[in-house]
């Protein structure tokens, strides 16, 4: 058993007969009356984000995870097909269980936190930056750096990333995958 003081990002509890995972934490001390953490809070299974509250000293149910390297392989529509770096066993997710699919390049090594009860995946954490190609975007003008204006772009993967106006196709940059942005141009 956990307690609110226990509350981390990653966290994994039993709450109302199903498995989430802790996105974000907030603790509250107001100045009139007890203190309290709110969470957000994404299921595992459904992928159904979550907004709740717990007074302070509350006992959480945690779920015992165990921590495992995978390398993603492929998808088929919804379904995501990994490997395990390990052994070579391969295990399918489904789209709603991942955080940021569209950020997913073929043979990236993720890591995938498993019940160590059941051996059920739980969630895929993905590494906290990638560098992915531009494939389309709109031509850079020479002189456009003086803003903060961006414009979209669309990477490798097929996500839509945001980004200066200064990025041309064929540019490789970093992009935070926690919130999808992008961080940086890396010169090759």
């Amino acid at each position: 058993m956990a307690s609110t003081s226990d509350i981390r990002n990653g966290l994994c509890i039993r709450y109302n007969h199903d498995i989430y995972k802790i996105i974000e934490f907030l603790h509250v001390k107001p100045g009139k009356g007890p203190a309290f953490v709110r969470t957000k809070m994404k299921s595992v299974t459904s992928g159904k984000v979550l907004d709740n509250t717990f007074s302070a000293g509350h006992k959480l149910d945690d779920v015992r995870v165990e921590t495992h390297k995978f390398q993603y392989l492929y998808n088929e529509g919804e379904t995501y097909h990994f490997m395990n770096t390990e052994d070579y066993t391969q295990i399918e997710l489904q789209k709603a269980s991942l955080d940021s699919p569209d950020l997913m390049k073929e043979s990236q090594v993720v890591t995938i936190l498993m019940n160590s009860e059941d051996g059920m995946p739980l969630s895929v954490d993905m590494p906290a930056s990638v560098i992915l190609e531009v494939t389309a975007t709109e031509p850079g003008i020479k002189g456009n750096t003086a803003t903060n204006a961006t414009k979209p772009a669309t990477v490798e993967t097929g996500a839509i990333v945001n980004v200066p106006l200064f990025i041309n196709e064929g540019d490789k940059i970093k992009v935070e995958t926690a919130k999808g942005t992008y961080k940086e141009r890396i010169k090759v």
